[in-house]
């Protein structure tokens, strides 16, 4: 179960949060084999002053156009995985909404499986 937070700066298209979490969401399931229906995320939109990112760390150059996003995932995963995952977000985002590359920003989180609680206060993984 995936949770796929996404950050970005206030003023985007009306369309572009739905697009991306479609886009990060589809490369789940194709790269890290998420069911149907497994789909939590939230979108977090931030004023300019509040979005804080150095344009050319690593040798990018990133524009006001950058997302945030951060993957909270089981730990089961590797490195081929991961590195499918990345690139297939990538690969989405930039056919929709349109973002370049370079402002795509990739975290994942990893936890332990007995570390999920679907709801009722049970850990249905444990």
């Amino acid at each position: 179960m995936p949770l796929i937070r996404i950050s970005m700066r206030r003023g985007r298209p009306a369309s572009h949060p739905a697009a991306i979490v479609d886009g990060v969401y589809r490369a789940l399931r194709e790269t890290f084999e998420v069911p149907e229906d497994d789909l939590f995320a939230v979108i977090h939109q931030h004023e300019a002053e509040e979005f804080i990112f150095n344009a050319n760390y690593f040798g990018f150059e990133r524009s006001a156009g950058l997302v945030y996003i951060q993957l909270t995932v089981s730990n089961t995963r590797g490195v081929a995985q991961k590195k499918a995952l990345f690139a297939c977000i990538a690969e989405n985002l930039g056919r929709e909404p349109g973002l370049r590359p370079d402002d795509i920003f990739i975290n994942l989180v990893e936890a332990a499986r007995e570390n999920w609680s679907f709801g009722a206060g049970l850990a249905q993984y444990a």
